[in-house]
C-alpha cells in the first residue's frame, strides 16, 4: 500500500472515530458495517469498468437479485401456500422450460427446416407455451396470494442459515448477468448502458409485484440473521460476566456487540474479495483484460475473443455485487422490493469508484467508505450549517423554517458536488491506477 492511500485510509479512520467519539459508538459501528458492504459494491463495478472498460448502469438489479437470494433462502417455506399453489408453479416452470427446449431445438434444426418454416414454428412454440404457462400460473398464483395474506401471501423459502444466501446471491447475479451479457455485450458503451438500466428496472419490477414470489410492497421481515440477537446476548451468562468484567451496562452493549460481529463478517468478506481482485489484476488475465479495455481492436487482431472475455468481467462483477446485495439486506433483517432506486444503488455507486480510483481495488474501498460516510453525515451536518446560517431569522419567519426543512436535501447536492470536484482535480480518483498500467479508455 502506497503512503497516500495509508494516510487517506488513516483519515477515513479518524472520521469514523470522531463519530464514535461525538455522536455515538452505535451510529459510528453502523456506518462502517455500511460502509464495508458499499466498499463491495464498489470493488464490484470496479472489475466491470475499471479492469474491462463496461459501462454498466444496471447495478441496482444486481443488487436486489441478492436480496431476493437472502430472502429465498433464510425464511421457512409456506407449507399452506405450497399445497395451494405450488404445483401449479411446479407445472408452469416445466411448461416454459418445455418451451424452451423445443424452441432450441427447432431454431437448431437448420437442415431439415426451411427459414420460413423455422421461423413460424419458434413464433408458434413461443405462443403455444406462454398460454399454456399463463393458463397454469395465474390460479396458482392468486392461490398463493390469498393465504394470509397478512402474514404470508407468498411460497417462502428453504429455511436455511442466512449466511449461505451470500454465494447463492452471487450465483443469482451472475446468471442474470450472463444472460444480460450474451444479448447486451458487445453494443457502443452508452447503448449498453441503457440496456442494463432498462433490465434492472424490469427485474425491480417483477420484484414489487410478483407477491407470490417476493410478498412485493408487503415486504418480508424478520429474516434469521449469522450472529446473536440483543435479547438472547443479554439472557445469556457468558455476556453477563463479560459486561461486568468491562464495567459496562448489558443492554447497550449487547448492540455494539452484534454491529461488531457484523463488521467482522462484513470485513472478512471484504478483505477476502479485494486480495483474490488484486490477484486476478497482477494475473495474466488481469493484463489481459486492461489490453481489452484500452484497445478492443488491437486485442481482436492478436486473436483475442473480446466478447467472451468480456463477459467474464461483467458476469464476475455482478456476482460481486450480488454479494454485496445479500450481506445488505442480511444486515437490514428485511427484504424491501420498494426500496431499491438507481441514486443508491446506481450513482452513489459509481460515484464511489469515480472518486477513489477505476482500476485500483483499493480506490474502489476508499471511496466506498468516503462517499457512504460523507452521505449519512450530510443530513445532520446540514441541519447543523443551515441553524448557524439562520440563527438570527426568526424561528417562525418563513424562510428559516424552508431553509430547515431543505437541509435534508443538502445530500444531494454534495454528491454532484463531490463529483465535480473529483472529476476537475483528481480525474484518475484519489487514489488512481498505477501509472505504469494507464493507458487512454476507448470508447466504441
Amino acid at each position: 500500500m502506497s503512503p497516500r492511500a495509508l494516510l487517506l485510509f488513516a483519515a477515513m479512520a479518524v472520521l469514523l472515530l470522531a463519530v464514535g467519539q461525538f455522536q455515538s459508538w452505535t451510529v459510528a459501528l453502523t456506518i462502517f458495517n455500511l460502509c464495508l458492504i458499499s466498499a463491495v459494491m464498489a470493488l464490484g463495478v470496479n472489475v466491470q469498468w475499471g479492469y474491462a472498460g463496461l459501462f454498466n448502469v444496471g447495478t441496482m438489479g444486481f443488487a436486489a437479485l441478492g436480496g431476493l437470494a437472502a430472502m429465498l433462502v433464510s425464511v421457512p417455506p409456506v407449507q399452506a401456500a405450497w399445497t395451494a399453489g405450488g404445483g401449479g408453479m411446479i407445472l408452469s416452470a416445466l411448461i416454459i422450460a418445455a418451451t424452451a427446449v423445443a424452441v432450441v431445438a427447432v431454431v437448431a434444426a437448420r437442415r431439415w427446416l426451411a427459414p420460413p418454416l423455422r421461423g413460424a414454428a419458434t413464433v408458434a412454440l413461443i405462443l403455444i407455451g406462454f398460454l399454456a404457462a399463463r393458463h397454469v400460473f395465474g390460479p396458482a398464483a392468486d392461490a398463493i396470494e390469498n393465504v394470509d395474506a397478512a402474514r404470508f401471501g407468498f411460497l417462502g423459502g428453504l429455511g436455511m442459515p442466512i449466511i449461505f444466501s451470500w454465494l447463492v446471491g452471487g450465483l443469482f447475479a451472475a446468471g442474470a448477468a450472463w444472460f444480460i451479457g450474451k444479448i447486451a455485450l458487445g453494443l457502443r458503451a452508452d447503448y449498453l448502458a441503457i440496456a442494463t438500466l432498462g433490465i434492472s428496472e424490469i427485474i425491480i419490477a417483477i420484484l414489487r409485484n410478483e407477491d407470490w414470489l417476493t410478498r412485493g410492497v408487503k415486504n418480508v421481515t424478520g429474516l434469521n440473521r449469522p450472529v446473536p440477537r440483543e435479547v438472547d446476548l443479554q439472557q445469556a451468562s457468558w455476556f453477563l460476566d463479560l459486561s461486568a468484567r468491562l464495567g459496562v451496562d448489558p443492554v447497550p452493549f449487547s448492540s455494539l456487540f452484534v454491529k461488531l460481529c457484523y463488521a467482522g463478517l462484513f470485513a472478512t468478506v471484504l478483505l477476502l474479495i479485494v486480495v483474490l481482485l488484486e490477484r486476478a489484476y497482477h494475473s495474466p488475465w488481469g493484463r489481459m483484460m486492461r489490453a481489452l479495455r484500452d484497445n478492443p481492436k488491437a486485442a481482436a487482431a492478436m486473436g483475442k475473443d473480446v466478447k467472451w472475455r468480456q463477459l467474464q468481467a461483467f458476469v464476475l462483477g455482478s456476482a460481486i455485487v450480488g454479494v454485496a446485495g445479500a450481506m445488505l439486506t442480511t444486515l437490514d433483517g428485511q427484504f424491501t422490493p420498494g426500496s431499491y432506486n438507481p441514486l443508491r444503488y446506481t450513482f452513489l455507486i459509481w460515484v464511489m469508484v469515480i472518486l477513489g480510483g477505476s482500476g485500483n481495488n483499493l480506490g474502489s474501498v476508499l471511496g466506498g467508505f468516503l462517499i457512504w460516510f460523507l452521505w449519512v453525515q450530510a443530513e445532520p451536518a446540514g441541519r447543523i450549517l443551515m441553524e448557524i446560517v439562520t440563527s438570527q431569522v426568526p424561528k417562525d419567519f418563513a424562510f428559516h423554517v424552508h431553509l430547515l426543512e431543505a437541509s435534508a436535501h443538502l445530500r444531494l447536492f454534495l454528491m454532484g458536488f463531490i463529483l465535480i470536484l473529483a472529476l476537475r482535480f483528481f480525474p484518475q480518483g484519489l487514489l488512481p491506477e498505477e501509472q505504469s498500467r494507464r493507458r487512454p479508455r476507448h470508447v466504441p
